[in-house]
């Protein structure tokens, strides 16, 4: 049965690696949930970057029942809307300003807002969030930055992504403040562009163990 997200914290606990996807071919995006799921990995944030990612969101939601799948990149008020109709389960932005918060919020959906400074975390934590994605997690101070927000910020809590890999993502997982963490190494182009569904399923395997 698949685990529906109330919350942020909900998201942070679908599974330690969410896959970022960009989907160019909704053909393949059946399938693409399909190995994930199989692999132990759930949650799946669609990048709204093209053209097929709002029905890729569509098909998954409909057609592969252990997927929560969400919308990342989430820039405006209008895809927030469109995301939400779509069938998202949640969604998640690379950064966040009042109006796209509130804008997400007016969803309904549970959301993770994108922060990269204390600053940003601390405007989140005056409106009540708690859960927050870190990005560009690598170029903002990875591990050492959030690191160093556990101290004077300990009530938040992250998705990092951006520039995480596979060997990685364990030393993100190990901070206290970090739910899971983004990535794209689990779907690479190359294995979606020729189909080859059960080395992604190998990779989600991996991350799942992590």
């Amino acid at each position: 049965m698949t685990t529906i997200p109330r919350s942020g914290a909900d998201i942070l606990a679908l599974a330690p690696v969410m896959p970022v996807v960009v989907v160019t071919d909704a053909d393949t995006a059946v399938p693409l949930a399909r190995a994930l799921v199989e692999g132990g990995v759930p949650a799946i944030e669609v990048t709204l970057r093209t053209p097929a990612a709002l029905g890729a969101i569509e098909q998954i939601t409909a057609e592969v029942p252990g997927a929560v799948v969400g919308a990342g990149t989430v820039v405006t008020d209008e895809q927030a809307d469109a995301a939400a109709k779509a069938g998202a389960r949640f969604l998640v932005s690379p950064g966040c300003t009042p109006d796209l918060v509130s804008a997400m919020a007016d969803t309904g959906l549970p959301f993770l807002p994108g922060t990269g400074t204390a600053s940003e975390v601390m405007a989140l934590l005056e409106r009540g969030l708690t859960e927050m994605k870190f990005f560009p997690a690598e170029a903002a101070g990875g591990v050492g930055f959030l690191k160093s927000l556990a101290g004077p910020l300990p009530q938040a809590r992250f998705c990092p992504t951006g520039g995480i890999t596979a060997e990685s993502a364990s030393s993100y997982l190990a901070l206290p403040n970090v739910g899971c963490v983004g990535g794209s190494w689990l779907t690479p182009a190359s294995l979606v562009e020729n189909g080859r569904w059960g080395d992604i399923t190998d990779l989600a395997r991996r991350a799942a163990a992590l």
